[in-house]
């Protein structure tokens, strides 16, 4: 499924862009020095787009620092006057949203928690009417691009126009380098369902530690997407918030200094035309995998049959585990990943079961 929605490009709303876009500032708004010394700093780079800054901080459990509240607004306000930077907040609920939009903030965006609730969601959708506010749009803790999606949608059908989204990564479902798993899938699949919308990542909430910062974006990069979000703290050591995975206004450049944008053409024929030779082959080789596939499948049911008419169950555990092993090993003879392989023939036993059932119950 393809939805065509009447979404602005981000240059519709920050016209003078010519880079990806690029959002940063503290993860929290702890002091108004704080506030304004990472700002000026921050502002000394044409390559800084956005000033962000959370105001209200919704912590996995109370007793954490919660945020400095609204007096945080006026900090962001002060921002914008004294660097010209446009500047941006979390909203979590109706509340905030008002709060910020009185304020003139810029920018609003819905975190990963409030983008899990469709309720929260419409919500501060229902604030928004009659706006023409820059709505940006974290995606779910879960993997779930639907839900992603219909956030969008809810968004979208309260007139606004000026929506991106945001891949922060998902609560990770088992131990991983980083704080939360990156699931580019996931993101494929919205981008896939709503082709116009822009998405850009923010690689501080997937990697938690700033070790990590440079290979995500840059994958981020090689993914296409349309810009970065990026913690950036005037000491990091001491942020009452996120500390290890801020950067101070100075690393952050030096680590932009390193990335390499991509672009989603090439000004070069050459390219255009081997990219395209490269691609038919790929088609025909897909053609051919499906055809085999087919034909795995009338054997599979030939099978079923032969089990049905023999009274013998349709899941047989010992041969699963040999034909693993073996297609695993084959994989390994051939240079695939080991992974991609188990995942792969796992869907196609799965299915040959499902099929195999079947039979055994008509």
């Amino acid at each position: 499924m393809t939805i065509k929605l009447d979404i602005n490009p981000i240059k519709a709303w920050l016209p003078n862009i010519n880079n990806p876009l690029l959002i940063s500032g503290p993860c929290s708004l702890e002091t108004e020095e704080q506030v304004l010394a990472t700002a000026k700093l921050l502002a000394k780079d044409d390559r800084v787009h956005i000033y962000r800054g959370g105001v209200w901080k919704p912590r996995t459990r109370p007793g954490s620092f919660e945020g400095v509240g609204s007096i945080g607004l006026k900090w962001l306000q002060m921002v914008k006057q004294e660097t010209g930077l446009p500047v941006g907040t979390e909203v979590a609920n109706a509340q905030h949203t008002e709060e910020a939009l009185k304020a003139g903030l810029d920018v609003l965006w819905i975190g990963a928690r409030s983008t899990a609730s469709p309720f929260v969601v419409q919500e501060i959708a229902d604030v928004l009417k009659g706006t023409d506010a820059v709505v940006m749009i974290k995606n779910p803790v879960n993997p779930d691009a639907q839900l992603w999606m219909g956030a969008v949608e809810r968004i979208h059908q309260a007139g606004i126009k000026n929506i991106v989204a945001i891949h922060r990564g998902f609560t990770p479902f088992r131990e991983t380098k980083y704080r939360n798993y990156p699931n580019w899938k996931t993101f494929i699949e919205l981008k896939r369902m709503l082709p116009n919308l822009p998405v850009i990542c923010d690689p501080s909430h997937i990697a938690g530690k700033r070790e990590y910062l440079l290979e995500i974006s840059q994958k981020a990069f090689d993914m296409g997407m349309d810009g970065l979000m990026l913690e950036s703290h005037l000491d990091p050591s001491v942020a009452l918030s996120d500390a290890a995975q801020q950067l101070t206004p100075a690393n952050l450049a030096k680590l932009l200094d390193k990335l390499i944008i991509r672009h989603q053409t090439a000004n070069n024929p050459d390219f255009e035309n081997q990219l395209d030779l490269l691609r038919n082959r790929i088609d025909s080789i897909d053609s051919e995998l499906l055809e085999m596939l087919s034909s795995r499948v009338e054997i599979v049911k030939q099978i079923g049959k032969y089990k049905k008419d023999n009274n013998v169950t349709a899941l047989q555990i010992n041969r699963w585990t040999e034909l693993m092993e073996n297609r695993v090993n084959l994989g390994k003879d051939m240079d695939l990943n080991e992974t991609f392989v188990k995942i792969l023939f796992q869907l196609i036993h799965e299915d040959s079961v499902r099929m195999q059932t079947e039979i055994m119950d008509k």
